[in-house]
């Protein structure tokens, strides 16, 4: 568990005060949601000051709400990474498919140095301990890159997990911004869509200077 006087990062999983999100504009089941399972992620986008972007998702995929949370509101935070450990401990018989994949990726990435762990429901579902997935959802993935990531290796991991069922999405995060692997691994010279906190934009290289905001893609 990182320590609360570290700022969170994009895809961080954070137990909140539910009360935090009372006086704020959200939509009531926000509120109900909050006051059972106090757990919120952590989403790209600027947020004002000892806030932290915050999206909480609700019982169907048409409840999803992005607000801001206050850093005091913060519990516990739980990065993709440790849910790794939290997957290894876990004698759940009944774990869903994507669950269950998370072993064979495992298996296929042994060696790999870089900081990565599960997001999206399978890392909700680990951190908070609340039935989110289902045999269908995704097994969506997030590599921390702080330094720049080689094309080869980039190719290597995609085609270790390319194929598999359900499907396994996995996002490359640097310091300023966040891409699909399978997009950096087939197309690295042509243009990938590069996912930052202002917007989206097409850029060639993720960990340097990031090109102006498009219009058309933020």
């Amino acid at each position: 568990m990182r320590s609360l006087e570290i700022r969170p990062q994009v895809h961080d999983l954070i137990r909140v005060h539910p009360a935090s999100f009372e006086s704020m504009d959200a939509p009531a089941w926000v509120n109900q949601r909050l006051r059972a399972r106090p757990w919120v992620v952590v989403r790209r986008a600027r947020a004002p000051m000892s806030m932290i972007a915050v999206g909480v998702r609700g019982d169907t995929r048409n409840e999803r709400w992005g607000g801001y949370a206050h850093q005091s509101a913060i519990q516990q935070i739980v990065e993709p990474d440790e849910l790794l450990r939290v997957f290894r401990a876990s004698t759940a018989a009944n774990k869903t498919l994507p669950i269950q994949l998370l072993e064979k990726v495992i298996e296929r990435w042994q060696g790999l140095t870089l900081l990565w762990g599960p997001t999206g429901s399978v890392g909700f579902e680990l951190a908070s301990g609340y039935r989110v997935t289902t045999p269908h959802s995704d097994l969506d993935i997030a590599i921390r890159a702080p330094e720049r990531l080689s094309v080869e290796l980039a190719r290597s991991l995609w085609e270790r997990v390319m194929g598999l069922r359900p499907k396994v999405d996995v996002r490359i995060e640097t310091p300023e911004c966040g891409f699909a692997l399978e997009e950096y691994a087939r197309r690295p010279s042509t243009g990938i869509l590069l996912h930052c906190p202002d917007g989206a934009c097409v850029g060639d290289d993720p960990w340097g200077e990031r090109p102006p905001i498009s219009p058309a893609l933020s």
